[in-house]
């Protein structure tokens, strides 16, 4: 059985986003038979390389999956956040020799948009579990 950390940015939680992705995500991973070993929660998606991090050097995690919504406001800072977000986490995939997901759905979204993204959890859950199996 694959062990997942699972990393849940919460800087959309007044809205549902970030509750739905984690639920689709939860979904996905009883279908698939693996078990969610721990749940983090973050502040926004740029604070969630640090947490991944924490849940890869962990011996009972086999695969990291990350969520998390970047809608678009008045500045280019959701561009900013999610390149430091992608980009960190591809780091801590990298050092750890650990399967890190990016559920990171955005920048560049609208509301409606990322609504229609919540399956995204799902998404990263499952990619997660695919890549701790083959590797």
């Amino acid at each position: 059985m694959v062990t997942l950390g699972l990393v849940v940015a919460q800087f959309n939680k007044a809205r549902p986003i970030t509750h739905e992705m984690e639920a689709a995500g939860r979904e996905a991973a009883a279908e698939r038979g693996a078990d969610i070993v721990e749940t983090l929660e973050v502040p926004g998606a740029y604070d969630a390389p640090l947490a991944a991090d924490r849940l890869a050097r962990r011996d009972d995690v086999d695969a990291v999956a990350v969520l998390g919504a970047i809608i678009t406001g008045d500045t280019a800072h959701d561009r900013v956040i999610a390149d430091a977000a992608a980009q960190g986490l591809t780091d801590v995939s990298l050092d750890r020799d650990t399967p890190v997901t990016l559920g990171i759905i955005g920048p560049g979204m609208s509301q409606a948009e990322a609504e229609a993204r919540i399956d995204y959890g799902a998404t990263a859950v499952e990619s997660a579990i695919d890549l701790a199996e083959e590797l």
